[in-house]
């Protein structure tokens, strides 16, 4: 076997070029950072220009990678093709897109307005499928089967479980009373979306994998880990939460050559959280 297996060969990233929607803050800036850090050239876009200059600024202080931005909108199609064309612009290839871009709503059950579904199918489901049938011509430049270019979503455990989000058991993305009720939805579609995609693109070299995060550090999350930290650690397996190594390790995985046969998956990152077994073990402990 004349194959080199070494780490070195494996996850080599001085060659990659990435675009990370949502990439100014939370798991976009977690991902980005990783793949900075081991040399790739890395595109972040958001909306607000202030927040994407701040985390390019540190990103390329730690090198030796480089990082860039593009302002963009990404709540309607136009908007999805703004940040293509931007992109045009700068690069003529891209090797990893990881479509980060997402927002939550929290309101009551009997009164949840429409807009609360409609800006979430917008950016958490239709900007992934816009972004990347935008950027299909760049992912395909100069890829093989043996190196194909990828394609990363982002979707959450909320797209698999089926909790009561009322209970406090969605991660803290909205206050007590109320629920994220088109968030777990949005996401379940983004986790579809990604298996249709991953069936028709694998022909053309590019890999499609969708990545569900349990609780992490970030904006969404900021409400719930401010007020229940401590209970919602207990509720983990692990004793934590997600921590930003383990969000850019998978990424960098999935952006690497030793991923580079592998689509349409959905790897759930919670710590163990969602585990059934877990669950009935932690409830008849604490009867004890």
């Amino acid at each position: 076997m004349a194959d080199d297996l070494s780490t070195a060969a494996l996850f080599n990233f001085t060659s990659h070029i990435a675009l990370i929607t949502g990439g100014s803050s939370g798991l976009g800036e977690m991902a980005a950072q990783a793949l900075v850090q081991n040399g790739a050239r890395v595109i972040i876009a958001s909306r607000k220009e202030s927040e994407l200059r701040r985390t390019s600024d540190r990103l390329n202080a730690l090198g030796p990678g480089t990082c860039e931005y593009v302002v963009a909108d990404l709540k309607d199609k136009a908007g999805c093709q703004a940040l293509c064309a931007a992109v045009a612009t700068r690069t003529d290839r891209l090797t990893v897109l990881l479509n980060n871009a997402g927002a939550t709503w929290g309101a009551d059950y009997a009164a949840f307005p429409e807009s609360g579904w409609d800006k979430l199918m917008a950016l958490n489901v239709k900007s992934v499928f816009y972004v990347t049938v935008g950027l299909e011509p760049l992912l395909r430049e100069g890829t093989s089967a043996r190196m194909p270019s990828r394609v990363i979503n982002v979707a959450s455990m909320a797209g698999i479980q089926t909790v009561d989000v009322t209970t406090g058991e969605s991660g803290g993305l909205a206050q007590p009373g109320t629920g994220t009720f088109s968030y777990g939805p949005s996401k379940a579609a983004c986790i579809h979306l990604t298996k249709m995609q991953a069936s028709k693109l694998a022909p053309k070299n590019i890999m499609v994998n969708v990545i569900c995060p349990g609780v992490f550090p970030s904006r969404m999350t900021a409400f719930g880990l401010a007020k229940f930290r401590s209970t919602l650690e207990a509720g983990q397996p692990t004793g934590r939460i997600g921590q930003p190594s383990d969000f850019g390790g998978l990424v960098l995985f999935l952006s690497s050559l030793a991923s580079a046969h592998m689509t349409g998956n959905v790897l759930e990152v919670d710590g163990g959280q969602n585990l059934t077994g877990w669950r009935g073990m932690a409830k008849s402990e604490s009867k004890i």
